[in-house]
């Protein structure tokens, strides 16, 4: 689970020009703000699906809403145990979370990645995906403009759901270990 922010509702002053062969539309760089939401999603890595919702502001009580969806939906709703891997941001950070998600349900277990590498959870490909394919270029008339493209293209990826498959094992994280624990001893010794 995690926060996309400030997805912003840019709207271009001038008609862009139509792509040359092999080339990219071109925009002109000035624009109108339209506004700025944020997208809440929580990606399943097991069933390959999003459930996901758009929020005017980050905090506690949004986050609280993506967790309250998921648990309306089965098969979360009567899993015996859900690991909620997420980043440290500002709405989930620390021991408090973790203690406020337990007192919300019981079954939730809070896990969170190492600081500095929110990169690790795996919510972030899919805010990478929906970047490239969704929100570029940012070219939107206003925010609900913003909130039926993501809302379209959450849909369209839970038709055909793709889990995540892990190649790299844990022999080859070991195997990675023993080649790499010579040069980070050279290196601390240096």
């Amino acid at each position: 689970m995690d926060e996309k922010t400030s997805i912003q509702a840019r709207q271009c002053c001038h008609e862009g020009t139509p792509p040359e062969p092999k080339q990219k539309r071109r925009m002109e760089p000035e624009y109108k703000r339209m506004g700025a939401l944020q997208y809440l999603a929580a990606w399943d890595v097991h069933r390959g699906i999003v459930l996901g919702r758009c929020e005017a502001k980050t905090g506690i009580k949004p986050f609280g809403r993506l967790v309250d969806q998921v648990l309306g939906q089965e098969p979360y709703h009567d899993a015996e145990r859900l690991f909620y891997i997420v980043d440290n941001g500002s709405s989930h950070r620390g021991q408090t979370s973790v203690e406020r998600m337990r007192r919300r349900d019981k079954k939730i277990i809070l896990v969170h990645t190492p600081v500095h590498a929110s990169w690790l959870n795996q919510v972030e490909i899919y805010f990478s995906i929906i970047q490239r394919k969704v929100l570029t270029p940012n070219d939107f008339a206003n925010v609900d403009a913003i909130r039926l493209r993501l809302a379209l293209y959450e849909q369209l990826s839970n038709r055909t759901p793709k889990p995540f498959a892990w190649k790299f094992t844990r022999q080859d994280l070991l195997n990675w270990l023993k080649r790499a624990s010579p040069h980070f001893l050279a290196a601390s010794a240096a």
